[in-house]
Protein backbone atom coordinates (compact mmCIF):
# COMPACT_ATOMS: atom_id res chain seq x y z
CA UNK A 1 0.00 0.00 0.00
CA UNK A 2 1.46 3.59 -0.96
CA UNK A 3 0.53 6.62 0.20
CA UNK A 4 -0.49 9.49 -1.58
CA UNK A 5 -1.50 13.16 -1.14
CA UNK A 6 -3.61 14.96 -3.15
CA UNK A 7 -4.10 18.66 -2.88
CA UNK A 8 -7.01 20.42 -4.92
CA UNK A 9 -10.36 18.26 -4.04
CA UNK A 10 -12.62 19.56 -7.07
CA UNK A 11 -13.76 17.10 -9.80
CA UNK A 12 -10.62 15.60 -10.99
CA UNK A 13 -8.52 15.99 -7.46
CA UNK A 14 -11.79 13.97 -6.06
CA UNK A 15 -11.99 11.56 -8.26
CA UNK A 16 -8.31 11.00 -8.10
CA UNK A 17 -8.70 10.48 -4.37
CA UNK A 18 -11.27 8.21 -3.76
CA UNK A 19 -9.86 5.58 -6.93
CA UNK A 20 -6.52 5.50 -4.90
CA UNK A 21 -8.60 4.69 -1.49
CA UNK A 22 -10.46 2.08 -3.17
CA UNK A 23 -7.59 0.67 -4.80
CA UNK A 24 -6.01 0.35 -0.90
CA UNK A 25 -4.21 2.92 -0.37
CA UNK A 26 -3.57 5.61 2.13
CA UNK A 27 -4.67 8.99 0.63
CA UNK A 28 -4.45 12.49 2.14
CA UNK A 29 -6.85 15.12 0.81
CA UNK A 30 -5.96 18.59 1.26
CA UNK A 31 -8.44 21.69 0.25
CA UNK A 32 -8.73 25.12 1.84
CA UNK A 33 -12.76 24.87 1.62
CA UNK A 34 -13.80 23.61 4.36
CA UNK A 35 -17.37 22.02 2.58
CA UNK A 36 -14.96 20.16 0.15
CA UNK A 37 -13.21 18.36 3.13
CA UNK A 38 -16.24 17.57 4.71
CA UNK A 39 -17.95 16.28 1.77
CA UNK A 40 -15.02 13.52 0.79
CA UNK A 41 -13.73 12.92 4.90
CA UNK A 42 -15.53 9.97 5.08
CA UNK A 43 -14.66 8.48 1.71
CA UNK A 44 -10.31 9.15 1.62
CA UNK A 45 -8.01 8.20 4.43
CA UNK A 46 -7.65 11.70 5.87
CA UNK A 47 -9.04 15.33 4.70
CA UNK A 48 -7.34 18.19 5.66
CA UNK A 49 -8.26 22.12 5.51
CA UNK A 50 -4.46 23.79 4.77
CA UNK A 51 -3.64 26.91 2.22
CA UNK A 52 -1.33 25.47 0.22
CA UNK A 53 -0.30 28.82 -0.78
CA UNK A 54 1.45 29.16 2.62
CA UNK A 55 4.85 26.93 2.91
CA UNK A 56 4.45 26.52 6.79
CA UNK A 57 0.87 25.07 6.21
CA UNK A 58 2.29 22.32 3.63
CA UNK A 59 5.42 21.91 6.12
CA UNK A 60 2.96 21.01 8.86
CA UNK A 61 0.90 18.20 6.44
CA UNK A 62 4.61 16.38 6.33
CA UNK A 63 4.05 15.51 2.70
CA UNK A 64 8.29 14.26 2.46
CA UNK A 65 6.47 11.20 4.21
CA UNK A 66 3.98 10.34 1.18
CA UNK A 67 5.23 8.61 -2.11
CA UNK A 68 3.51 10.72 -4.20
CA UNK A 69 1.90 14.44 -4.65
CA UNK A 70 -0.65 15.26 -6.83
CA UNK A 71 -1.52 19.37 -7.34
CA UNK A 72 -4.83 18.82 -8.41
CA UNK A 73 -6.22 23.19 -7.88
CA UNK A 74 -8.70 24.05 -10.31
CA UNK A 75 -8.39 27.24 -11.98
CA UNK A 76 -6.13 28.65 -9.70
CA UNK A 77 -3.11 28.60 -11.49
CA UNK A 78 -1.18 31.53 -9.21
CA UNK A 79 -2.24 29.10 -5.89
CA UNK A 80 -1.03 25.33 -8.22
CA UNK A 81 2.10 27.27 -8.91
CA UNK A 82 3.04 28.90 -5.47
CA UNK A 83 2.18 25.52 -4.18
CA UNK A 84 4.30 23.73 -6.27
CA UNK A 85 7.52 26.42 -5.28
CA UNK A 86 6.66 25.36 -1.67
CA UNK A 87 6.76 22.13 -2.30
CA UNK A 88 10.20 21.63 -4.16
CA UNK A 89 11.87 23.95 -1.43
CA UNK A 90 10.64 21.81 1.06
CA UNK A 91 12.64 19.03 -0.80
CA UNK A 92 9.60 17.31 -2.48
CA UNK A 93 10.20 15.57 -5.63
CA UNK A 94 7.84 13.13 -6.40
CA UNK A 95 5.17 15.15 -7.80
CA UNK A 96 2.45 15.63 -10.12
CA UNK A 97 0.83 18.48 -11.46
CA UNK A 98 -2.63 19.00 -13.31
CA UNK A 99 -2.14 21.78 -15.57
CA UNK A 100 -4.95 23.65 -17.60
CA UNK A 101 -2.86 25.55 -20.15
CA UNK A 102 0.39 25.31 -22.12
CA UNK A 103 1.63 28.02 -20.47
CA UNK A 104 1.40 26.94 -16.90
CA UNK A 105 2.51 23.31 -18.41
CA UNK A 106 5.77 25.56 -19.92
CA UNK A 107 6.22 27.26 -15.97
CA UNK A 108 6.06 24.05 -14.46
CA UNK A 109 8.32 22.25 -17.06
CA UNK A 110 10.58 25.23 -15.91
CA UNK A 111 10.62 24.16 -12.17
CA UNK A 112 11.24 20.76 -13.01
CA UNK A 113 7.94 18.99 -12.87
CA UNK A 114 8.34 15.78 -14.65
CA UNK A 115 4.23 14.57 -14.49
CA UNK A 116 2.51 17.22 -15.85
CA UNK A 117 -1.40 16.28 -16.71
CA UNK A 118 -3.79 17.90 -18.84
CA UNK A 119 -6.94 16.15 -18.40
CA UNK A 120 -9.59 17.45 -20.54
CA UNK A 121 -6.91 17.61 -23.03
CA UNK A 122 -5.75 13.99 -22.38
CA UNK A 123 -9.00 12.65 -22.09
CA UNK A 124 -10.23 14.45 -25.79
CA UNK A 125 -7.10 12.89 -27.76
CA UNK A 126 -8.29 9.67 -26.11
CA UNK A 127 -12.02 9.77 -26.82
CA UNK A 128 -11.40 10.77 -30.56
CA UNK A 129 -9.09 7.70 -31.00
CA UNK A 130 -11.55 5.54 -29.47
CA UNK A 131 -14.15 7.29 -32.00
CA UNK A 132 -12.11 6.79 -34.25
CA UNK A 133 -11.25 2.92 -33.97
CA UNK A 134 -14.28 1.31 -31.89
CA UNK A 135 -12.54 -2.21 -32.38
CA UNK A 136 -10.11 -0.95 -29.80
CA UNK A 137 -11.15 -1.29 -25.93
CA UNK A 138 -8.20 0.47 -24.61
CA UNK A 139 -4.95 1.76 -25.48
CA UNK A 140 -1.54 3.25 -23.73
CA UNK A 141 1.08 5.41 -25.43
CA UNK A 142 4.75 4.47 -24.84
CA UNK A 143 5.84 7.51 -26.81
CA UNK A 144 7.94 7.59 -29.46
CA UNK A 145 4.90 6.69 -31.88
CA UNK A 146 4.40 3.20 -29.58
CA UNK A 147 1.55 1.81 -28.62
CA UNK A 148 0.20 -1.01 -26.88
CA UNK A 149 -3.69 -1.41 -27.55
CA UNK A 150 -6.51 -4.28 -26.26
CA UNK A 151 -8.89 -5.47 -29.25
CA UNK A 152 -11.55 -7.86 -28.44
CA UNK A 153 -11.44 -10.81 -31.41
CA UNK A 154 -14.77 -10.92 -33.43
CA UNK A 155 -16.70 -14.30 -34.04
CA UNK A 156 -15.71 -14.77 -37.39
CA UNK A 157 -12.07 -15.23 -36.28
CA UNK A 158 -12.39 -18.40 -34.58
CA UNK A 159 -9.91 -20.98 -35.60
CA UNK A 160 -7.72 -17.86 -37.32
CA UNK A 161 -3.92 -18.06 -36.16
CA UNK A 162 -2.27 -15.01 -35.02
CA UNK A 163 0.14 -15.48 -37.81
CA UNK A 164 -3.08 -15.11 -40.39
CA UNK A 165 -4.35 -12.06 -38.88
CA UNK A 166 -1.09 -10.13 -36.62
CA UNK A 167 1.04 -10.08 -39.68
CA UNK A 168 2.92 -6.72 -40.46
CA UNK A 169 5.96 -5.92 -42.57
CA UNK A 170 8.79 -6.36 -41.21
CA UNK A 171 7.18 -7.52 -38.05
CA UNK A 172 6.42 -4.33 -36.53
CA UNK A 173 3.46 -5.47 -34.76
CA UNK A 174 3.63 -7.80 -32.08
CA UNK A 175 1.05 -10.01 -29.87
CA UNK A 176 2.23 -9.62 -26.20
CA UNK A 177 -0.50 -11.68 -24.63
CA UNK A 178 -3.80 -13.31 -25.38
CA UNK A 179 -6.34 -13.62 -22.68
CA UNK A 180 -8.63 -16.55 -22.99
CA UNK A 181 -11.30 -16.40 -19.94
CA UNK A 182 -9.44 -17.47 -17.27
CA UNK A 183 -5.96 -18.17 -19.27
CA UNK A 184 -3.31 -15.97 -20.61
CA UNK A 185 -0.96 -16.77 -23.14
CA UNK A 186 2.22 -14.39 -23.27
CA UNK A 187 3.94 -13.69 -26.72
CA UNK A 188 2.09 -16.18 -28.42
CA UNK A 189 3.43 -18.22 -31.57
CA UNK A 190 2.67 -17.57 -34.76
CA UNK A 191 0.12 -20.74 -35.01
CA UNK A 192 -1.76 -20.23 -32.52
CA UNK A 193 -5.67 -20.21 -32.92
CA UNK A 194 -7.61 -17.61 -32.26
CA UNK A 195 -11.16 -17.88 -30.25
CA UNK A 196 -14.08 -15.24 -30.95
CA UNK A 197 -13.86 -13.06 -27.24
CA UNK A 198 -10.26 -13.87 -27.10
CA UNK A 199 -8.95 -10.27 -26.05
CA UNK A 200 -5.44 -9.59 -27.79
CA UNK A 201 -2.86 -7.13 -25.83
CA UNK A 202 -0.72 -5.83 -29.05
CA UNK A 203 2.43 -3.33 -29.42
CA UNK A 204 3.85 -1.37 -32.20
CA UNK A 205 4.02 1.75 -34.31
CA UNK A 206 0.32 3.39 -34.48
CA UNK A 207 0.37 3.46 -37.87
CA UNK A 208 0.89 -0.29 -38.14
CA UNK A 209 -1.26 -0.80 -35.38
CA UNK A 210 -4.13 0.96 -37.73
CA UNK A 211 -3.59 -1.56 -40.33
CA UNK A 212 -4.11 -4.57 -37.82
CA UNK A 213 -6.79 -3.71 -35.50
CA UNK A 214 -9.57 -4.08 -38.23
CA UNK A 215 -8.63 -7.65 -39.09
CA UNK A 216 -9.45 -8.53 -35.80
CA UNK A 217 -13.09 -7.69 -35.83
Amino acid sequence: MAQFAVIGLGRFGSAASIELTKMGHSVLGVDNDSKVINRYADEISRAVIADVTEKAALEELGLDNYDNVLVAIGDDIQASLVCVVHLKSLGITSIWVKAISHAQHLILSKLGVQRIIHPEEEMGIRVSQMLSYPMVNDYISLGNGDFVVEITASDRLEDATIGEVVHSKNGAVKVLLIKRRTQSFVHPEDNFALQPKDIVILFGPLQALRTIAPKLI
